[in-house]
């Protein structure tokens, strides 16, 4: 990976986590050199700007919605995409239009890209990375109860109980995107040139599935990393290795965050790059990462690998 050091970061295990903006990583980084993207971009807006972000830990919201607490239990802070102008829509749009371009530029062809989204701005930023240069190849539905939506009308909420302003989210939508396969390529040589093209299937032999039922993120994983975007590795892992269909190559993760997606790929035993801009959130990621990696999951009642090395057991 040394021909990937465009920028100082720290090696974890067989992955790179570098603190800068992924923006000028991209513009450096050698084209045709990544296998795949998994990503949960925080949209380049205003919810992640100092002053909101102080607002939020404040406990005073601004573009923040700060919810009562469920269960006895509080809940985590969430962007109010809601809020959003149209000036702001507009500026959401070109953010991945230009995005696309770049990823595609680092990306080989026919690697696949999945990009977290809401219910809300999928249909507007799914548009634009397509818009960018990159294939649309679908949605992988998270079905997950994220508490988003439901509230009654702000500041109304006794004069209209009846009502709410959006439907609750019961689903997380999931871009999948691939870098086009070149003209006249087949599949099976895109897979033996670049090892991309498809999508690893599952370990019983099964296809990779668009709807995988999904737990909110555990309490033991935001104890080791306090993001308010925190995906579980029972779900990420699962993502992980669908995006390499040989099982080989480099994942990178231009939105790293507390480096979840990052932790995922090094508990499979793949190499990754992660590139978050906030330092907060890369000093977070440092002491996450080998802790999130180390942890064995479970979804609906099987137990997800936990890889080291370079060989792969089947779960």
């Amino acid at each position: 990976m040394e021909k990937l050091l465009v920028i100082s970061g720290e090696r974890i295990g067989n992955s790179l986590i570098i603190q800068g903006d992924c923006w000028d990583w991209l513009q450096q980084a050698p084209e045709n050199s990544i296998h795949g993207v998994v990503t949960d971009p925080p949209y380049g807006l205003k919810e992640y700007e100092s002053e909101q972000i102080m607002k939020r830990e404040a406990g005073k919201g601004g573009i923040w919605r700060i919810p009562p607490g469920f269960d006895g239990h509080q809940r985590a802070p969430l962007p109010r995409f809601t809020a959003l102008s149209k000036k702001e829509r507009e500026t959401l749009r070109e953010f991945f239009i230009e995005w696309s371009g770049l990823v595609g530029r680092v990306l080989r062809p026919g690697g696949h890209i999945f990009v977290a989204s809401n219910a809300f701005l999928s249909q507007l930023v799914f548009a634009a990375i397509v818009e960018g240069g990159l294939e649309f190849r679908g949605e992988l539905i998270r079905l997950v109860r994220t508490l988003r939506g439901g509230d009654r009308p702000k500041n109304a909420e006794a004069e209209f109980p009846d009502v709410s302003s959006l439907p609750r989210g019961c689903y997380e939508p999931w871009g999948i995107f691939r870098k086009p396969i070149p003209p006249g390529m087949k599949l099976s040589e895109c897979l033996r040139e670049f090892q991309t093209g498809g999508l690893r299937r599952n370990p019983d032999g099964n296809p990779f599935n668009d709807v995988i039922f999904s737990e909110r993120t555990p309490k033991q994983e935001r104890e080791i990393a306090n993001h308010p975007s925190l995906k579980p590795q029972s779900f990420l892992r699962q993502v992980v290795y669908a995006a390499l269909p040989l099982g080989e190559g480099i994942i990178l993760d231009p939105f790293m965050g507390s480096g979840s997606t990052v932790a995922a790929a090094e508990a499979l035993g793949i190499a990754a790059i992660g590139i978050e801009r906030y330092p907060e959130y890369y000093q977070m990621s440092l002491k996450a990462i080998p802790k999130l990696a180390a942890l064995a999951v479970h979804q609906s009642g099987k137990q997800l690998p936990n890889f080291s090395g370079e060989q792969l057991t089947l779960w």
